[in-house]
Formats: structure tokens, C-alpha cells, sequence
């Protein structure tokens, strides 16, 4: 039984959701779960749906043909995502591993329905760490000097491995615009701050000289503008007047841990409609 996910965005007009509707039913399409949303700022809709085929000799390519046709008529950008499709995953790392660990914890429980193909790192450190979970482990050391050339041979790996996804799981280098370019809205990063408070380095000095009581952390979508990126998830918790820059460090990275894999589990199940520089997110 053939099964998907719809999603779709266009201005915002009647008639919309009943024409997704009718067309998946007049296919033999029984949706599963379907959620909306009008951003009232600007009228702009969007929409996920899931939704499985229960006719005989139709498959997915005659719902892309269908959705097609609503498409045009309702100037529609859409995506049509198998079930089956699995989505290729690289992890590129430095020395901190907090990240890493739980991202390959929640993959081997099954709660990140996607293949981690590789780690990238600018380190050798964490290499154990990728052995241990029996995937490959690449270094690519960065220097001034050599940063576009390694960063071209990255994107060759990630080329040549066809890889969907990138996750900064606390890479601590800044990545080029030609970088961020090849992979615009495929490369989720995490920022130990509550953005768009303490962006940039050292935000948990930052947030004890200031004196916060929250500190939290952002997973984002990579832009060219540091930090700045689209929003997907955030979490914080709450500290003290007590707590030393340790403190803040260690509370705050189980935010971080927890942060992260959710940003990757709702990028992963195409729950994330980027718009602008914000995000639409259907839990």
C-alpha cells in the first residue's frame, strides 16, 4: 500500500484544501493526517498531509500528475515525499560529542527514520566514537589556508555519497556561502543560546556576565548570515545567580541534546515549510 507525505505552499485562497482533498480521493487516496496553516501576515497557506493509496494500479506517480494540475491552478509550491524514501545523513562534528552521542542513540532506537551515512570532523577525536556505531569517519582538517579546498572536497564526498541532509552537531567552524549554497535548507545547525539572544561564540560566558535566568538552545537552519538562520526548535532552562560558567555549560547542553534531535526528527518527517527567514512547523 503505497503511502506519502504532501506539502504544499501558495497564497491563500478558498477552495484549497478541498481541492487537495478531492483530488487524492478521486485517486483512491485515504489522508491520514493532515494539518494547515495561514500565515495572516503576508496570506500565505501551507499544508501537510499524509495519506495512503488503496486502489489497485494506482501508485504515486499519478498522484504527482493530479497534484500537478491543483497545483497550477492554485500557483502551488509542492513536494511529494514516499514513504519509502529514506533520507542520506552526514554529521559533521569537532571535539564535542554530547551531540553526536545522542544523534546516534536516537538513530539506533529508531526515533530518526533516516540513514546517517557518515561524520565528517575537522578532528580525528570523536573517530572511536563513529566505530563504535560502525559508521565511516572522514577529517578534513581546516586551516585558513586550506579552507575552500577542504570544503570542496566535502561537498564531493556528500556529492558522490548523495547525501540529503547535513547536521552541524556542534562543528565548530564558520561554513562558507558557497558551502551553505549547495545545501540552502538542508543543513540544520545547533547554537547553544537561546537566539536571537548571545549569538556568536562563547554565549553561555555571555549569558553568566549578563546575568540571564534562562539559558536555552536553537537549532536553525544554516544561512549565510551567522546564527541568523530559520528557527525549527528551541528549548531552555532555568538557572541561577548560583550557577558558575560550568554550570550553565553542562545544564545547558542536555538542552541542546534534546533541541537538536528534535530539529532533525521534524526536518526528517517534512514537518519544516521554510518561509522567508522563519519557519512553519507542524508538530
Amino acid at each position: 500500500m503505497p503511502r506519502a507525505t504532501l506539502v504544499v505552499h501558495c497564497p491563500d485562497r478558498p477552495g484549497i484544501v478541498a481541492a487537495l482533498a478531492e483530488r487524492l480521493a478521486s485517486l483512491g487516496g485515504n489522508i491520514t493526517q493532515n494539518d494547515q496553516h495561514v500565515d495572516a501576515s503576508d496570506g500565505q497557506f501551507f499544508q501537510r498531509t499524509c495519506f495512503e493509496l488503496l486502489e489497485e494500479g494506482i501508485g504515486l506517480d499519478a498522484v504527482r500528475a493530479g497534484i500537478g494540475e491543483v497545483a497550477g491552478r492554485f500557483s502551488m509550491r509542492w513536494e511529494l515525499y514516499p514513504a519509502e524514501a529514506v533520507a542520506k545523513v552526514a554529521v559533521m562534528v569537532s571535539r564535542f560529542d554530547h551531540c553526536l552521542h545522542d544523534l546516534l542513540l536516537r538513530h539506533r532506537s529508531g526515533e530518526l527514520s533516516c540513514e546517517i551515512a557518515m561524520i565528517v570532523s575537522n578532528h580525528p577525536d570523536l573517530e572511536p566514537v563513529a566505530q563504535q556505531f560502525g559508521i565511516p569517519y572522514h577529517v578534513f582538517p581546516i586551516a585558513k589556508a586550506t579552507k575552500a579546498e577542504q570544503e570542496a572536497r566535502e561537498l564531493a564526498l556528500f556529492a558522490e555519497a548523495g547525501i540529503d541532509l547535513i547536521v552541524l552537531a556542534r562543528y565548530m567552524q564558520v561554513l562558507s556561502a558557497d558551502f551553505i549554497r549547495h545545501y540552502e535548507g538542508r543543513i540544520i545547525n545547533i547554537h547553544h543560546s537561546f537566539l536571537p539572544a548571545f549569538g556568536g561564540a562563547r554565549p553561555y560566558r555571555q549569558a553568566l556576565e549578563r546575568g540571564v535566568k534562562l539559558i536555552g538552545a536553537t537549532a536553525h537552519y544554516a544561512t549565510v548570515d551567522l546564527d541568523e538562520g530559520p528557527i525549527i526548535a528551541q528549548g531552555v532552562v532555568a538557572v541561577s545567580h548560583r550557577d558558575s560558567l560550568a554550570d550553565l555549560t553542562r545544564r545547558g547542553r542536555d538542552v541542546e541534546r534534546t533541541v537538536l534531535g528534535d530539529a532533525v526528527r521534524l526536518h526528517l518527517e517534512h514537518r519544516v515549510c521554510i518561509h522567508g527567514n522563519r519557519t512553519v512547523v507542524f508538530g
